[in-house]
Parts: structure tokens; sequence; C-alpha cells
């Protein structure tokens, strides 16, 4: 028979009472489960812990040798208790997002501020990168979550699974208003354009869209980050497809919507399939999914 947690409690309370009666009353048990407990706890350990003096009950040698082992213990498992309780609660804990750059300008920063709202003990740590970035940093379980342009999922490891969340269009950001409310790719033909760098989700639908439209685009500055093309825009060098959701803060920047059908990706929230999420990144994802379905989204996106 193996020592038990509930049996040192039981041991604990009759040493502090020295009464098993009323330490029964404590525990709220009978006097009979309770010496019951303690009698089994004895043969485990194969001597007894108490003798009896004078209406009361006293320790024996092996009780003085199991107190402070048994305070411990218990101690050790109330503190394991309670961390976990704290964690569950999310009173603390920790989740870890990954997600792109268009998303972390735009989407992310609100559905941070909601969450902290909820749960200011929680730690936020963001992972900023292309879809294959983060695909990479889930399947080697740096992150809980990623936020992911939906075809960059297609044909990876099946370890990982996806679910559409967004739907937002590609609108062309310059600083002068185009000649018409929509614009076709082939208007772009002639216009210097500011592009992405190498292995950017962007810069392959930007390139892939242009060749369906007959043309190589013109390049007046390529190889920066979301941040670095849109000022590079704001500087009037040229201009640049874009999510229309990152210009939302974007004053100095026009959107015009390309011609129906237009442009459009999907999002999709990506976790590893078999990895059970913790609390934290649980009560994010309910956070970002009701954000979306309920919260305010910029021009062009909707919920998928």
């Amino acid at each position: 028979m193996n020592m038990q947690l509930q049996q040192l409690r039981y041991f604990l309370a009759v040493e502090e009472s020295r009464h098993f009666t009323q330490a029964a009353d404590i525990l709220g048990v009978s006097q009979p489960t309770l010496s019951k407990q303690i009698h089994s706890l004895e043969a485990t350990l194969g001597a007894p812990l108490f003798e009896r003096a004078r209406n009361a009950v006293v320790l024996t040698a092996a009780g003085e040798t199991l107190l402070p082992l048994a305070r411990r213990m218990v101690a050790d498992a109330n503190a394991a208790r309670d961390a976990i309780q704290e964690i569950v609660g999310l009173r603390r804990g920790r989740v870890r997002l990954g997600a792109t750059p268009s998303l972390c300008s735009s989407l992310v920063p609100a559905v941070f501020r909601r969450f902290r709202a909820e749960h200011p003990d929680v730690e936020l740590h963001v992972n900023e990168g292309s879809s294959q970035d983060m695909i990479t940093h889930l399947l080697a379980r740096d992150l809980d979550l990623a936020l992911i342009v939906e075809p960059a999922v297609h044909g990876v490891d099946p370890a990982l699974r996806s679910m559409p969340v967004l739907r937002e269009s590609l609108v062309v950001a310059s600083v002068e208003p185009l000649p018409h409310a929509y614009a076709s790719l082939s208007d772009l033909r002639d216009v210097p354009m500011v592009m992405f760098r190498p292995g950017y989700d962007l810069r392959d639908a930007t390139l892939e869209a242009c060749r369906q439209a007959g043309f190589t685009p013109r390049f007046a500055v390529e190889g920066g980050e979301m941040d670095a093309v849109l000022a590079f825009v704001e500087a009037g060098l040229g201009v640049a497809l874009v999510p229309s959701m990152v210009l939302v803060n974007r004053p100095l920047l026009r959107a015009t919507p390309l011609e129906p059908p237009g442009m459009r990706r999907t999002i999709a929230l990506a976790h590893r399939r078999r990895a059970t999420l913790p609390h934290a990144a649980l009560a994010l994802r309910e956070t970002l999914l009701d954000h979306i379905a309920h919260g305010e989204l910029p021009f062009g996106v909707q919920a998928a």
C-alpha cells in the first residue's frame, strides 16, 4: 500500500488538535474514517505514529520523524494546486502568438488590448514573420497559435491544423489618387511599384497576379517589410499592393480597390494538431474569434 497525501493531511490534523474526534470534526469526516486512514498510514510506514496520554494523543518517535516531512509534502502539494489553479483561472500564464507583419500592425493590437483588459497577468509574446516562418515555429513548438495566409498551409506537415478566420481584400496603396474608383492590374503596368522582400507572402501574390495580367511589374524599391513598404509609398516612391486593413492608421495613403472580383486572401488560425493548448492560448483564441465575429473590422475585411 502506498502512502497517500490525504493520509498525511489527516495525520497533521490529529497532530495539531491532539485529538481524533476534534480532528475528524475539523476535516468534516467521521471519526472511524479518520482512525482507519491513520491506521493504514501506520501500516504502510511500519510503525505507530500516536500514543494516547490523558485524554489526548501525542506523537511517537516515528510520528516526530514524519511530522516535518509531512508538513513539507502537504505544503508542496498545496503550492502545486494553487499554481495550477492560477493558470487554469488565467491569473497567470503565457501565450505565444505568431502573425504576419500586416496582421501585427492591424488586427493583433486590437485583440491583445481586449485580452489584456480581461487577463492582465497573462504574458503575451508575439513573433512576427512570414507564414512559412510561422509554420516552422509552430512545428518547432516555439508558438502556441499562428495567424497565417491560408495557402501556406497546403502541403505542409500534417501535424498542423488550421481554421479560416478572415478574408481580406488587397488594395492599391498610393499617395495620389488613381484615375478611377477601381484599379485594374493592367493599370499598374507602367507604374513604379514598391515590392516586398523575397519570401514574403504579398510579394508572391503580387508577382503571380501581374504575371496572369500579362506583365512583369517595374520596381521602384524592393526588399522591405510591411512598415518599410508603406513608408516608401508615403514618400511617393511608388505604389504597393497591400491588405486593406494595414491602411487604417495611414492617413497619408489612399486605398484603391481592384476591379471585381479583385484579389482576396484568407487568413487562418493554426496550431499543432495533437497539441493540448494552454488555457491562456485557448482564451486568446476565443478573444480573437469573438473580436472577428462582433468587433469593428476595417474596410475590405470580413469574417471567414
